[in-house]
């Protein structure tokens, strides 16, 4: 049973993937479906699945510990870069296993301390990296960052109440 986080964050990938083409109050004709994730800031719709992504990444190092994260990475990597259109395979993989290897190593020391606090964190800094990377690799530009961050965010900072409503 607790492996089906593993496979959890790594269904986030091509889910992303889908949303971003299909789903969103706005589609830009060849270009992403966006979602409002703030009062007048629009992102990507597969910004919520990548926010996903970073908590499962930690849900994964929570439950099957540091070996089995480092694999899923491995392996989210390899996936990103296998279902990502071509134009877009080194911006998704680099922004992947960029923002995935910064999630764990602010996670890691910061989970015995407060496991609310490491999510947020590690979702925070994971969130702005992967954004960044991203944005920069593909299109030259940081236009979309502040809605990307945002939508991230949303994930870790509900994951992040939860577990202070749990008392963790």
């Amino acid at each position: 049973m607790r492996y089906l986080v593993f496979v959890a964050f790594l269904a986030t990938i091509p889910i992303a993937n889908w949303l971003i083409g299909n789903v969103g109050t706005t589609c830009i004709p060849n270009g992403p479906c966006l979602i409002p994730v703030a009062p007048g800031l629009m992102a990507p719709s597969g910004v919520l699945m990548i926010g996903l992504a970073l908590v499962l990444r930690d849900a994964v190092q929570q439950q099957l510990g540091m070996r089995w994260a480092i694999s899923a990475i491995a392996a989210g990597v390899i996936l990103s870069a296998a279902i990502a259109p071509p134009a877009l395979v080194l911006a998704s993989a680099a922004a992947f296993l960029i923002a995935e290897s910064l999630d764990l190593a602010v996670y890691t020391p910061l989970r015995r301390r407060s496991l609310a606090l490491a999510v947020m964190l590690s979702g925070a800094v994971g969130a702005l990296a992967d954004s960044a990377v991203f944005l920069l690799i593909a299109f030259g530009s940081l236009d979309y960052l502040a809605g990307q961050v945002v939508g991230k965010l949303w994930m870790s900072a509900a994951a992040a109440a939860y577990l202070v409503w749990r008392g963790k």
